[in-house]
């Protein structure tokens, strides 16, 4: 079988996705640290796992729901223990995280400034951290933010020893997605925003499946969200994104939209998401690119 070989790198943006845990391992540490501004640091990315480079996004929320956006923060990693041992914490890793923009965001500040959401949604991202052991962590995120100065709050999250769904490397599972040629489905099950339009507005990423693009050797992008249900305002514009890519390079590659729900109603989810987003604890991670 093929690997699934991607031309553009897939943003981190899932803000306020579903925690990496397990049955097995008890909750996670949550913990936004006290600070003179109550700064809150969201930890956006999942299924991060130990030994190979990892690429971490960071919301940093005020109290009133305005963001801190733009520019660079300081990222100090701990561990702090395990799910059968919690211990001192341990200094890991050090990161600089870059902020990035949802797609049509403008880059408005060469710092980190508070902003309405409107004005800069968006996530800091660390990438290369490579965590040696799996366990719960700690992220400790600093940011000099116009009119405030240094701020510091804190984001918890599990680094676990395997990764659960699939990742760099790792063969892709052949998934039959449905397209816009698929007998018998609502459009909505296609593309979300087809339950409000009537019409599939991206048709040109309802072409392929992924497990044909692995048949034909082709080159491909992937990306999974739901733009109508989406709860963390990413998915409309990571597809709007890849509509964007798809409209570039169509002699390149294969792009295509993998709609999460095949009914929102009765909360029934697409085989092909939960092939490639669904954790062994049966929590969904969206949106994604692969």
């Amino acid at each position: 079988m093929s690997h699934l070989r991607t031309i553009a790198a897939g943003l981190a943006l899932g803000l306020l996705a579903g925690a990496c845990t397990s049955d097995e391992q008890p909750p996670q540490p949550t913990g936004p640290t006290g600070n003179s501004s109550g700064m809150v640091a969201v930890a956006a990315s999942v299924d991060l796992y130990r030994g190979d480079p990892q690429r971490l996004a960071f919301g940093l929320i005020m109290p009133d729901n305005s963001l801190v956006s733009f520019g660079t923060v300081d990222v100090a990693f701990s561990l702090v223990g395990s799910a059968a041992d919690t211990a001192t914490p341990e200094a890991g890793p050090t990161a600089t995280a870059t902020f990035v923009p949802t797609f049509g965001m403008p880059y408005a500040s060469s710092g980190p400034v508070v902003t309405s959401p409107n004005e800069g949604r968006g996530v800091y991202q660390a990438t290369d951290v490579v965590f040696d052991t799996a366990g719960f962590w700690v992220a400790e995120v600093t940011a000099d933010i116009q009119g405030l100065g240094p701020q510091t709050a804190e984001a918890s999250f599990t680094v676990l020893e395997e990764p659960a769904l699939p990742a760099p490397g790792d063969e892709a599972p052949p998934t039959e997605n449905l397209t816009v040629d698929s007998k018998g489905v609502p459009l909505a099950a296609i593309d979300s925003r087809a339950a409000t339009t009537g019409e599939i507005p991206d048709p040109e990423l309802h072409e392929w499946t992924i497990a044909r693009a692995i048949r034909e050797g082709r080159p491909a992008l992937a990306v999974f969200a739901t733009p109508v249900f989406c709860v963390s305002r990413f998915c409309g514009p990571v597809t709007k994104m890849v509509e964007e890519l798809a409209h570039r390079y169509d002699d390149r590659a294969v792009f295509v939209h993998v709609e999460i729900w095949e009914d929102h109603d009765t909360q029934v989810l697409n085989q092909a998401a939960i092939d490639w987003l669904q954790m062994p604890n049966g929590e969904l991670t969206e949106p994604g690119c692969s």
